[in-house]
Parts: C-alpha cells; sequence; structure tokens
C-alpha cells in the first residue's frame, strides 16, 4: 500500500486537499477507543472444537468413498491391457517398418472396462488371473498355451467366500450333462470372469435376476456360433424345442432355464448340476402348487415371508408366478371355519324353535 507523509496536500484547481497518511490522523474517521479485549473472540476454542469435528467427519465421509472406489485400485495397471483389450481395434507402431499399425482385436478378446469395474472380480490386476508376462508386447505366442485357473484355484479354502459352498458346487458341476457330454467344459465357458456378476442373494427385482441368469445359458443354446465351439450336433432351436410348453413367453419372463433343467440342491445358491432333457421338470403341479420348487430354487433367497404364519403362505411369489394354493392365510382359513359353524350352529337353532313353536 503506498504510504503518504503527514501533513501532504495536493491542489486540484483553487482547492487545497490535505492527504493523511493512517486513519489516526484523519480527523473525519472517529476510531473506537481500546477496551483491552483479546484478538480471538472468548468462543475461538470451541469454533476451534467444530472445525476439527466437521474435519473428522468430512475425513470419514471421504474414506467411505475411497473404500467404496477400491475397485478402481488398479485401474492404472489394468489399463495397460484395456488400451488394446478394451477396443475393437489397437494400434502399434512396427519397428521393421518404422510405421504405426492399426489391427483388428479377436473379437474373443475385447473386454468391456465399464463392465469389468461392476464385476466381482474388478478390485483385481489382470496378472493376477494371467501370465505376468502378458505385462510385454508383443506378447510371447507361448502364452496362448496357458491353461486358466478354475474357481476353486482362488474359492476352495477361501474364508471370505466359504459362505457360498464352491466345493460343493464343483461336486455338482463334475455331475452335470455339460461336463458328462463334453470334458473339456470349465466354469468360464458359463461364467465369464471379466463380468460375472452375483445377483440372486442381493434381493435385486427378481426379472433382472432371471433375465441375467437366462442369458448365460442362452450365450450357447440361443448361439450358434458358440455352441458349435463345443458340440458337432445340430443346434436346437430354443422355441421349437419348448412348444410342448403351454404361454411358453410368460415362462421364459418369469423362470429360469436352471429351475427346469437342474437338480434341486439344498447348500448351493444356485444348483450347477443340469440335467439331460428328459430329466427336466415338465409336470405343471411342481411349479404351481403349494410345495412349489420355485421356493428352494428361484425364491431360495427370498422366501422370509414365507415362514410366516399370519401371512400369505409362498407370499414371495404371488405377484410373479401362478401358483395354487399360494394365497391361502392360516388366520383367514381359521375365521372362515368358525363362521361357518356359527352359521350351521343358528339355522339349528332356528330349526328347533319353529319346532317347538309349532
Amino acid at each position: 500500500m503506498l504510504k503518504l507523509k503527514r501533513k501532504e496536500t495536493i491542489q486540484t484547481g483553487n482547492t487545497v486537499v490535505k492527504l493523511f497518511n493512517n486513519e489516526e490522523n484523519n480527523p473525519f474517521i472517529k476510531l473506537p477507543k481500546p477496551t483491552g479485549r483479546k484478538l480471538f473472540p472468548q468462543n475461538t476454542f470451541f469454533c476451534i472444537l467444530v472445525f476439527l469435528g466437521l474435519m473428522v467427519v468430512f475425513h470419514s465421509a471421504f474414506a467411505q468413498d475411497t473404500l467404496k472406489d477400491n475397485k478402481y485400485k488398479n485401474a492404472a495397471l489394468n489399463h495397460k491391457c484395456f488400451k488394446c483389450h478394451g477396443h475393437k481395434f489397437y494400434t502399434y507402431y512396427n519397428d521393421w517398418t518404422d510405421k504405426n499399425v492399426i489391427k483388428r482385436m479377436n473379437p474373443y478378446y475385447v473386454i468391456d472396462s465399464v463392465t469389468f469395474y461392476i464385476n466381482n472380480h474388478c478390485k483385481f490386476k489382470c496378472i493376477d488371473c494371467h501370465d505376468a508376462d502378458y505385462a510385454k508386447f508383443p506378447h510371447d505366442g507361448e502364452l496362448q498355451m496357458e491353461e486358466m485357473s478354475t474357481c476353486l484355484d482362488c474359492h476352495e479354502d477361501d474364508d471370505v467366500t466359504a459362505k457360498y459352498h464352491f466345493k460343493e458346487i464343483y461336486k455338482e458341476f463334475k455331475r452335470s450333462v455339460h461336463v458328462k457330454k463334453f470334458p473339456n467344459f470349465t466354469c468360464w465357458m458359463c461364467h465369464d470372469p471379466h463380468k460375472y456378476r452375483l445377483t440372486v442373494m442381493k434381493n435385486e427385482n427378481i426379472h433382472k435376476v432371471i433375465i441375467y441368469d437366462n442369458n448365460i445359458c442362452l450365450s450357447c443354446h440361443s448361439n450358434i456360433v458358440n455352441y458349435k465351439v463345443l458340440s458337432d450336433s445340430a443346434h436346437k432351436n430354443i422355441t421349437a424345442a419348448h412348444d410342448w410348453l403351454p404361454n411358453q413367453k410368460l415362462h421364459f419372463q418369469n423362470v429360469r432355464c436352471i429351475d427346469c433343467h437342474a437338480k434341486e440342491e439344498n447348500d448351493s445358491i444356485v444348483s450347477h448340476d443340469i440335467l439331460p432333457t428328459d430329466e427336466s421338470v415338465k409336470k405343471c403341479v411342481e411349479c404351481h402348487s403349494k410345495n412349489t420348487i420355485l421356493l428352494t430354487t428361484l425364491y431360495k433367497f427370498q422366501a422370509k415371508e414365507l415362514r410366516n404364519k399370519n401371512g400369505f403362505l409362498n407370499a414371495t411369489i404371488l405377484n410373479n408366478s401362478y401358483v395354487i394354493s399360494a394365497n391361502r392365510n392360516s388366520s383367514l382359513d381359521t375365521a372362515s371355519l368358525v363362521i361357518f359353524g356359527l352359521v350351521i350352529a343358528l339355522l339349528i337353532i332356528h330349526g328347533i324353535i319353529r319346532i317347538i313353536l309349532k
């Protein structure tokens, strides 16, 4: 700040103006008298505590967001792979020709990075599952002979995922018609590790679960290209194969393929013992009855209401499927019987009175 000397004057026209170098020397400004108060107000300590408290709250919120975004902790490293494998085309510099080259990526090796970061394996590095030598480009041709890991390689003795019963699932899988017909059949042929999501235990909209699970089956059974990778037999049309099923569209929208085509299991999240066609469910009463198998398959993890004695039996499936006796209520049953008994009793009493009064 430019300071003026005391009693310095300037002349503007015929007027002389005296300038003052500070507020104390300016007679036009009345300054308050010193009161002896401290530089900070008395409640400064309280303000500091409030400020520190807010800092703690914001820090906790930031930490929670950081934990939520923990799935991106390896994003920078994985990006080295996604910059090629996340696109249909990739570019590299050819030292021999001294040119940039654009090539088409094998469609089986294109990974959607957005889908990857919402799948159950999103926190991993690519080289956690793939050979570390893939970090070098161009990739060594021998790496294509690499044998892929199985689910049990990671989950067999994992306490965190023990609740999913992977050992039991693997035993079921080995008994399934897929493995019996195709010994080289692997977990990854149904469950792509780059986009697999566990949906059935998360109380999501049941129709989303149905669509997601059925798409896994349809990726082969309605796609002749994928089907022919495994089988030389004629590819069956899904609609034609189920021509015996009444209201086919409604069934496809409200139940999963595995609800009819897999053996019922108690411990597993979803049965992996896929049955031969002739052993699949075909009787209406197996689903459309009070003891419907859907309670131990599709609605297995949404059955809290079903154990309520005062609620509707099979209440979970009441709004999604037509099931005989699903709308029965024990309290209403008792009340109906009581009312019916009272009506009969009144009729008998009325009859007796009529006879007496004759």
